[in-house]
């Protein structure tokens, strides 16, 4: 009951921030390199598949371990890393193959995963151990 606790938790921090930067930052901010590009309305399925995996990877490498050190410094650094790496993947992959990618969209996109991931799992972490102790 503690992971699917803590699993909830983390997306529901995790979704509901991403959403509202992905609708008031980065789509603006694609949408002046890549307009012609960007789908009217996104594919849910394949970001459905994505965030549950990702949320899934951030508890099994970041929270769940988190919970046995319990020191919320190091569960947000580690989730600042792991979300650097895949949103860094993301990013510099399309920067390195597209023409269209910028640098900016680079920063923006790999400084917000990093905060993202950070942020989740370790406010997931902190509601675990307030609820269980």
């Amino acid at each position: 009951m503690q992971t699917l606790t803590l699993y909830l938790v983390t997306a529901v921090i995790f979704l509901g921030l991403d959403a509202v930067m992905l609708k008031t930052v980065m789509r603006p901010l694609f949408e002046t390199r890549l307009a012609g590009q960007l789908l009217e309305d996104p594919r849910m399925g394949p970001a459905a598949v994505f965030y549950l995996f990702y949320v899934g990877a951030v508890l099994w490498f970041v929270s769940l371990p988190a919970l046995d050190h319990g020191n919320l410094v190091r569960t947000f650094l580690s989730g600042a890393l792991l979300g650097a790496m895949a949103y860094g993947t993301y990013e510099f992959t399309n920067f390195a193959t597209l023409r269209a990618w910028s640098p900016l969209m680079v920063a923006v996109d790999l400084s917000w995963g990093t905060v993202l991931t950070g942020l989740s799992a370790t406010a997931g972490v902190a509601v675990v151990q307030k609820i269980w102790g």
